[in-house]
């Protein structure tokens, strides 16, 4: 049996002042565990967009009419806010499990040995998006759903999802400087892809905010646009992202480059023709909420798929980056300060 050791008045005092540099002096987690804490972070990032999607297409938006209370005399919501109070306190209540994930991490990356102060900073960066992405969606609730930052609240997670994919890779790489596995002329494609992706996500929130599903029943204002002629403009778009991602896999090909960025443009023109299914199954059928809710999923999905594939065009090798590991009672008096 292990033991685990006493805490001493000064070991308190140190997990007070700095308690991720104390859990990070008696806990080393193996590299798997790192990737896994990035990746429910990644995952969770996601499905916080899926879950705001279902506010709105649910009618939820004003589901709990102020913030950060649900109403004026209750913090939680109440049964006479009914189904939509529900859903939307909810969704509410998901950004603590976002935060948890985020924060798990952090740890995990905090913790690791050698330490790595760019997954560390990568976290982080997630941790403030999540914040400033909760106070946005609080002012949404309380400017009534105005579809302009309705968009806003939608492209900022859209960037944690930048982030949480960034980390997520670099969970599995090195901290060495990066060596391209192509030439100059492809990864000029690749960005022309990915700003054009950018792009597609953009006015996909025009879409929505001139749309028909406001997020709430009540009288909401929305983008004084013929939400049908942006439609047009998106499947536009969407062609260029599907046509750029199919050269792109053409060229790979023909200079016969590495394994892994075939095989991340395969999968995402796969997840491409996939969303463009069902973003012309939805057009046509009047815009049925399930599938503008699978197509949101999907617009996630695009995007992270883009990301691998820019990231996919380097490799970083291993190198011993940060500090070196210390023992546990030299890091323990590092914290603690002078006795």
């Amino acid at each position: 049996m292990v033991r685990v050791p006493k805490l001493t008045p000064a070991d308190a005092v140190a997990a007070l002042r700095n308690p991720l540099a104390f859990i990070a002096a008696r806990w080393t987690p193996d590299p798997r565990t790192v990737r896994r804490a990035a990746l429910a972070a990644l995952v969770m990032s996601v499905v916080i967009v899926v879950t705001g999607g279902a506010v709105r297409l649910t009618g939820s938006g004003l589901g709990c009419p102020t913030w950060p209370t649900c109403t004026d005399d209750s913090l939680t919501t109440t049964s006479a806010m009914g189904f939509h109070g529900a859903i939307e306190f909810g969704n509410r209540m998901l950004t603590y499990v976002l935060c948890a994930a985020v924060g798990w991490a952090i740890i995990a990356a905090r913790s690791e040995k050698p330490y790595r102060r760019s997954l560390t900073r990568l976290g982080w960066t997630q941790f403030w998006v999540v914040m400033g992405n909760a106070v946005l969606g609080g002012i949404v609730v309380l400017v009534g759903l105005n579809p302009y930052t309705v968009a806003a609240h939608f492209l900022l997670s859209t960037g944690l999802i930048t982030v949480a994919t960034v980390m997520w890779q670099r969970t599995r790489e090195g901290d060495g400087e990066p060596r391209p596995l192509v030439g100059k002329a492809v990864r000029q494609l690749v960005w022309f892809l990915v700003t054009a992706s950018a792009l597609l996500i953009a006015v996909g929130t025009v879409v929505t905010g001139a749309g028909p599903h406001a997020g709430d029943s009540s009288e909401v204002e929305r983008i004084p646009i013929d939400w049908e002629t942006v439609s047009k403009l998106h499947a536009v778009l969407a062609w260029i992202v599907v046509t750029l991602t199919f050269a792109l896999w053409f060229v790979l090909k023909a200079v016969d480059a590495p394994k892994g960025p075939l095989d991340r443009t395969r999968e995402l023109f796969l997840i491409l023709l996939a969303q463009g299914v069902i973003g012309y199954v939805q057009y046509f059928t009047h815009l049925p909420e399930a599938l503008v809710g699978l197509h949101m999923f999907g617009s996630c999905l695009v995007w992270i798929g883009v990301l691998r594939v820019l990231l996919s065009l380097r490799e970083r090798p291993d190198v011993t980056a940060g500090f070196p590991a210390q023992s546990h009672d030299a890091v323990s008096a590092s914290i603690a300060g002078p006795r």
